[in-house]
């Protein structure tokens, strides 16, 4: 990105119709790139780092102060707390893995689930104003944790035979297409599987961000001249994105949580 893009894409100073005569600073990739804010031991620390960062201490702290000194009779906060710990214990995971299975695993995406959200809400907080999930080191990353305990479980219920079954889909009742079959499996569920996992998260954060920036800017692109109504209209637009994303934040944290479950629930099955 060259530094007029970089000039253009924040000059705020830019309307239609303006003197200077510049264009309309469409949102693009130079929107998720961030100028450091210190290095440490030559690593780069930017702004998507500390929201990240800041994630993992508000999820801390608010399920310490929830929980830290709970009571029979539970305080505001304590019931907000086990509002949002029950929703994920049997909305998600007592669905997809039973109780007795699941709750084992009830720590695991609890923190799965207000982790991904808070990092996804950052893109309507004032200041912040950017989805950490939009980056998707952070999704990999998470889907990496989920593949590991997956490959993990398996092995361990299941042994290497019963790994290697379940991975590649074997079903004598198959026949010729059988060695097929267990190619396609293999690759979808040990490489294809981690990788949708991530981008699903990935993809509907960025999109959802680029729309945001754009109706954003345009409200104030388009605030000259006989433009203002129109600029109004993309306003009006911009709170509908900003409710929308409300939305799709908390689904996708649902839906990620609600595939590593699901990923799990395979682990543990008996393969016939």
């Amino acid at each position: 990105m060259s530094a007029d893009q970089t000039q253009l894409a924040f000059d705020w100073s830019c309307r239609i119709m303006s003197d200077n005569g510049c264009g309309f600073p469409a949102p693009g990739l130079h929107s998720f790139l961030f100028k450091p804010i210190a290095t440490v031991g030559g690593i780069e620390f930017n702004k998507v780092m500390l929201l990240a960062l800041i994630t993992s201490l508000v999820v801390v702290s608010f399920f310490y102060a929830a929980f830290g000194k709970a009571k029979v009779v539970p305080g505001k906060l304590q019931m907000i707390g086990e509002a949002g710990y029950d929703f994920v214990r049997r909305g998600i995971v007592y669905e997809t893995l039973g109780k007795k299975e699941g709750e084992k695993y009830v720590p695991f995406m609890v923190s799965l689930f207000f982790f991904i959200w808070v990092m996804n809400i950052w893109s309507v907080i004032p200041l912040a104003q950017f989805p950490v999930s939009s980056i998707i080191a952070y999704p990999m990353v998470l889907a990496a944790i989920v593949w590991l305990v997956w490959v993990g479980l398996t092995f361990k219920r299941h042994g290497f035979v019963g790994f290697f079954k379940n991975v590649t889909g074997y079903d004598k009742s198959l026949g010729a297409v059988l060695p097929l079959v267990m190619v396609i499996e293999f690759f979808s569920n040990l490489l294809v599987r981690p990788f949708t996992h991530a981008v699903r998260l990935f993809a509907n954060m960025f999109a959802g961000h680029l729309m945001l920036v754009m109706f954003t800017v345009a409200s104030w692109y388009l605030l000259n001249s006989w433009m203002i109504p129109a600029a109004g209209v993309s306003f009006v637009m911009t709170v509908v994105m900003i409710m929308f994303e409300l939305f799709v934040q908390a689904v996708q944290a649902y839906v990620f949580v609600l595939l590593a479950c699901s990923y799990i629930q395979g682990a543990l099955a008996e393969h016939h």
